[in-house]
Formats: C-alpha cells, structure tokens, sequence
C-alpha cells in the first residue's frame, strides 16, 4: 500500500511539473508572440519631422507614423533618434520601419514602401547674403547637419568646409553669429527653426536650392514585420491622397 501511494506521489510531482513547464512555455510564447506585433518606428531627430520631448514627442513624420500604424491595425513603439542612429538599427533590424531619404549605403538594408511628396534640399544665408551658384560656397563654412546628406556635389568639394550641426537651432545661432555662412537642409526644418526660435524668417536671405530629394516610408529587410508591407502602403497611399501631411505641415509649420 505505502509503494502505490509512493508511486501515487511521484505520478503527481511529475505531472505537475510537466504542467508548471507547458505553463512557463505558453506563457514565453505569448511574450514572443506579442512583442512579434510590435513594429519598431524610428522617427528623425529634426524638426519639425520628429520632436524630442520626454512628456510627449511629435513631429510630421512622429505623426504620420504613428497615424499609419494605427490605420494598419499594428502596435508600435516610436522614438526619435538621430540619423545615424536609425541607419545603425536598419542594418541590424532593431528598427523595423523610419521616414527619411533613401542612402545609398543603406540600400542592401532596407525595403522602399512608399514615397512622400519630394522635397527641396537648400542653402541659405542670412538676409543679404547672395548665393546664386555652388561656386559662391567655395571657400566658405557651410553648417551641416550631423550624419545627413544633401547634395553630391557639395559633399565631395573639399573647398567647400562643413561645420557638423546637431540641429538647425544650433546653426541658426552659428548663422546669426557668423560662424558659418551659410546653412544646408530641408526648407522645412530651417523654417520651423527660424519660427520656433522667435526670429522672423524675413531674417533669412533667398534660398539656393542644390537638390532635390524625396522621403521614404522604409523597412529593414531584417524585420519581422515584411510580411506587412502591402498593408502598410495601402494604408499610406490613403492618408497622402486625404491630404493628411499637407495638415500636418500646416500644424508644425509656422506661417504655411
């Protein structure tokens, strides 16, 4: 009697271990399956595409991502990050999908979804200064935004010095100061700058504009998450011919 009862037990502790081990599995299986749903958006770090901000981030591109997510039906986390820090994360995967210009050292990485309205790449100066060719550059100090790429050209001149900036705040302030002559960029960002810092664009002298560049929604080739691209672009396609971006610039966008 006391060997049945002893078998009994060990019967028992069996069972109920093998079921605390299906338990523990389902249970890391649903982890898994629920962090496999969530898409990992990386939004630029310039404004006004992406604000940094620890009680609540926003921006264009912030906005629009998070607006297609929600219309696909998908859960994500989005933060904003420097250029460089986005392009290192779509190489590896940690980023799934970003909104930015297409690389060319990029392009062995990722996955084009579905363009935005192309943008003009400029250099301008301050009211008064004259910049009519690319040749008025050489010889002089350009603000250029750390880890971005605007134009061929100005990139392989070496007459032409570059001043690395964090953002166009910072050069703004090199401009106003006239540590550098001019700056580089998306109108858009200058613009927003200008306004956000209190000047009145009429500060800024006529755009030179030295290229021509369009935005991507764009996805790692080594996310989970190809399987959604068509979504994804059914869904974008809609909110661009709703005329959602064109409201977003307005709401970022002082004076447009």
């Amino acid at each position: 009697m006391v060997e049945i009862f002893s078998n009994i037990r060990i019967i028992f502790v069996n069972l109920s271990a093998n079921f605390c081990i299906l338990v523990s599995l389902f249970f890391v299986q649903c982890v898994y399956a629920s962090n496999d749903k969530i898409i990992e958006i990386r939004t630029i770090a310039i404004a006004p595409y992406g604000f940094e901000s620890s009680a609540q981030p926003s921006g264009i591109y912030f906005d629009l991502a998070n607006q297609l997510s929600d219309e696909s039906g998908f859960k994500t986390t989005n933060l904003i990050y420097p250029y460089a820090r986005i392009i290192k994360e779509l190489r590896s995967g940690e980023t799934d999908l970003t909104i930015m210009f297409k690389y060319k050292e990029l392009s062995d990485d990722v996955i084009y979804i579905a363009p935005l309205p192309t943008l003009e790449n400029v250099v301008i100066g301050l009211a008064g200064t004259r910049i009519d060719a690319i040749d008025d550059l050489k010889g002089k100090v350009l603000g250029y935004l750390r880890g971005a790429k605007f134009s061929d050209v100005i990139d392989n001149d070496p007459d032409i010095y570059k001043y690395e900036i964090r953002d166009y705040f910072q050069g703004l302030g090199m401009l106003k100061s006239g540590r550098v002559f001019a700056i580089i960029g998306p109108i858009d960002p200058i613009l927003s700058a200008t306004s956000t810092l209190g000047d009145n664009i009429s500060i800024l002298g006529k755009p030179f504009v030295v290229s021509e560049r369009t935005p991507w929604v764009q996805m790692s080739k080594k996310s989970k998450h190809i399987a959604t691209i068509e979504t994804l672009k059914k869904h974008i396609t809609k909110i661009l011919a709703r005329g959602d971006l064109d409201l977003l610039r307005k709401k970022y966008i002082t004076g447009l």
